[in-house]
């Protein structure tokens, strides 16, 4: 049962990520349904404790006085490495059976205790690869809003905090604590996707001319049927010469490569038309509708209908 919550103040915290935290678990809801939790706000040095946006906040209380907490927040205060007392305490309450929750960077304090090794993880889609790079032992997941390894909960970045806060007093309290939680702060309970749909992914860069005209006129015909044998031709090589070099160069296949192609296209004009899915399908290569949606749901775990509610220029005027 999830009873009380302490959330750390780390030097230089970024004030949003860390009011998500107070938000979700510092207000008692009881007037409305909702739950109320013993919260407590402490820091490896009580006193003043400065932001990322240089105003400073009182923490009077150390971190022992979060001793026994359900729950441990570690929010978001960049990539750098935290004093080591915070390391030290995480472990410990870890140890006595707490549930920790990182969101956004927070993730690299824990990847830094040791508690990552071995296990999924989430952070802002920014910093997952050097997340990775630094902590080869955690499995970072760069799609997700968040990862739930039972006793260890890790989030992407910002508002998916809101998300793997709500979810844990789902898992913990039910649906209607949740729920409750979610109208007071007139947010979806629980939202749909992960955090890939908001990644703008760059067309990868190339290491060798030998593929940039290929690539381009790959570009320029999405809307055709691609096999490997063609783009070989156009490249002057066998296909099996293309494909090892195409992986080389780019990092992936060809046919990878195309259907990521394929969906940022297909996000543009969702975003930017009010063409129909049968027509963005024809228009990207996916053919109809139901393959697009298809492959909505396994790269973006969304719809089209969905992420054109929520990104069409339309509905953000």
């Amino acid at each position: 049962m999830l009873r009380s919550v302490a959330v750390l103040a780390v030097e230089g915290l970024p004030p949003f990520e860390f009011g998500v935290a107070c938000e979700v678990f510092g207000i008692d809801r009881r007037d409305t349904g909702g739950p109320a939790f013993d919260f407590r706000v402490v820091t490896a040095r009580p006193g003043r404790v400065k932001t990322s946006l240089g105003f400073e906040m009182v923490i009077e209380r150390g971190l022992e006085e979060a001793r026994g907490m359900d729950l441990v927040v570690v929010p978001a205060h960049g990539v750098d490495a935290v004093e080591p007392e915070y390391l030290e305490f995480l472990r410990r309450v870890h140890a006595e059976g707490a549930i920790i929750l990182s969101i956004c960077s927070g993730a690299f304090t824990l990847a830094a205790t040791g508690l990552l090794d071995g296990r999924r993880a989430a952070t802002h889609w920014m910093h997952a690869d050097t997340l990775h790079e630094r902590y080869p032992l955690v499995s970072v997941d760069p799609d997700v809003l968040y990862v739930d390894e039972g006793s260890i909960v890790t989030s992407a970045g910002t508002s998916a905090g809101i998300d793997a806060c709500l979810h844990i007093v789902r898992r913990e309290l039910g649906v209607g604590a949740a729920n409750a939680i979610a109208r007071r702060m007139v947010i979806p309970a629980q939202r749909d996707g992960g955090q890939a749909q908001f990644i703008g992914a760059p067309i990868a860069e190339r290491c060798s001319d030998s593929l940039a005209a290929v690539m381009d006129w790959m570009l320029e015909n999405l809307d055709r049927e691609l096999t490997v044998d063609e783009l070989a031709r156009r490249a002057l090589m066998s296909p099996r010469t293309f494909a090892r070099r195409f992986r080389a160069d780019v990092g992936t296949t060809p046919g990878a490569w195309l259907n990521r192609q394929r969906l940022l296209r297909a996000q543009h004009l969702l975003e930017a038309t009010d063409d129909t899915l049968e027509a963005i399908a024809g228009a990207t290569g996916f053919g109809s509708a139901a393959v697009l949606r298809h492959h909505f749901a396994r790269v973006l775990q969304t719809t089209p209908t969905a992420y054109r509610r929520a990104f069409g220029e339309r509905q953000l005027a």
